[in-house]
């Protein structure tokens, strides 16, 4: 298969049928898709099973027990299980357009990774896009967005569909080109040779700090904010911690001091 597709999740099957919906309704159709789940209940089993026959491969399910915020971890379980050499990385309340995985193997080039962005929807928003709305494109529009409760400012232009124009977008954009956890492919085998990411962080951070590893491995970055596309739903954050996020900054600081390459917890552990 040419992608895996690893997402990750916790208790919020509504936002992920609407992403599942998307990735069902792509133009790249050779892909698979693993569910990385930091402790979901039964729900998200069953709204998985009703997924099935809609992709190309089984939707491969790599759970472990809710003891808290462990997103680390499930991912570099979800790694490990994933057949792909190359991967796409993603949220749970990420909906792609139907561009989305063809974008990503479009881009994708030995020693690089692609870094992605999203465009945010206000609550309303994202409880009124429908199955039907993602299918037929509809969501994806400017015009149809302004039209329910999105303000209407410089940050629609990220939706517009001309390619001279999201070239030079992604061109000139002031963001940086970093690891997403929402929008952004690397090569297996460059996770491998760093360890994954670092089961010592919490929220905040997390992954550009494997991006920031991955640069000092030598593997450079790709700007594909304006050309891959997801719209991000909104949800609540409960589990933001102060003091875990000024750990996660004492952790890059010092990575990025001393050069480190490899996190000593990462996903080697699950290696067979």
């Amino acid at each position: 298969m040419k992608l895996s597709v690893i997402i990750t999740t916790y208790n919020s099957e509504e936002w992920l049928k609407k992403v599942l919906v998307g990735y069902a309704n792509q133009t790249e159709k050779d892909f698979e898709i693993v569910i990385a789940d930091d402790g979901s209940t039964s729900k998200t089993k069953v709204l998985l099973s009703q997924f099935e026959p809609s992709f190309l491969y089984p939707i491969i399910h790599v759970w472990q027990e809710d003891k808290g915020f462990q997103k680390c971890k499930i991912l570099n379980k979800a790694i490990v299980k994933s057949h792909s050499e190359y991967l796409l990385f993603t949220d749970g309340d990420c909906i792609p357009r139907e561009d989305f995985v063809a974008t990503h193997l479009k881009y994708k080039e030995k020693g690089y990774f692609l870094s992605g962005g999203y465009f945010k929807l206000p609550m309303s928003t994202s409880n009124s896009i429908s199955t039907i709305d993602i299918v037929s494109k509809k969501c994806f529009h400017p015009f149809w967005l302004a039209k329910n409760n999105v303000k209407k400012n410089f940050k629609l232009s990220k939706l517009v569909r001309f390619k001279p124009f999201t070239l030079f977008m992604n061109w000139i954009t002031t963001t940086k080109k970093t690891f997403n956890g929402h929008n952004t492919s690397c090569f297996k085998s460059d996770l491998i040779a760093i360890n994954g990411f670092n089961e010592d962080m919490k929220y905040g951070g997390l992954d550009r700090e494997v991006g920031e590893r991955l640069f000092n491995y030598g593997v450079l970055a790709k700007q594909i904010r304006y050309s891959a596309i997801c719209l991000h739903l909104d949800h609540e954050r409960g589990y933001l911690n102060k003091e875990e996020w000024n750990k996660n900054l004492k952790i890059r600081a010092y990575n990025q001091k001393h050069h480190v390459i490899q996190t000593k917890n990462g996903l080697n552990q699950y290696l067979g």
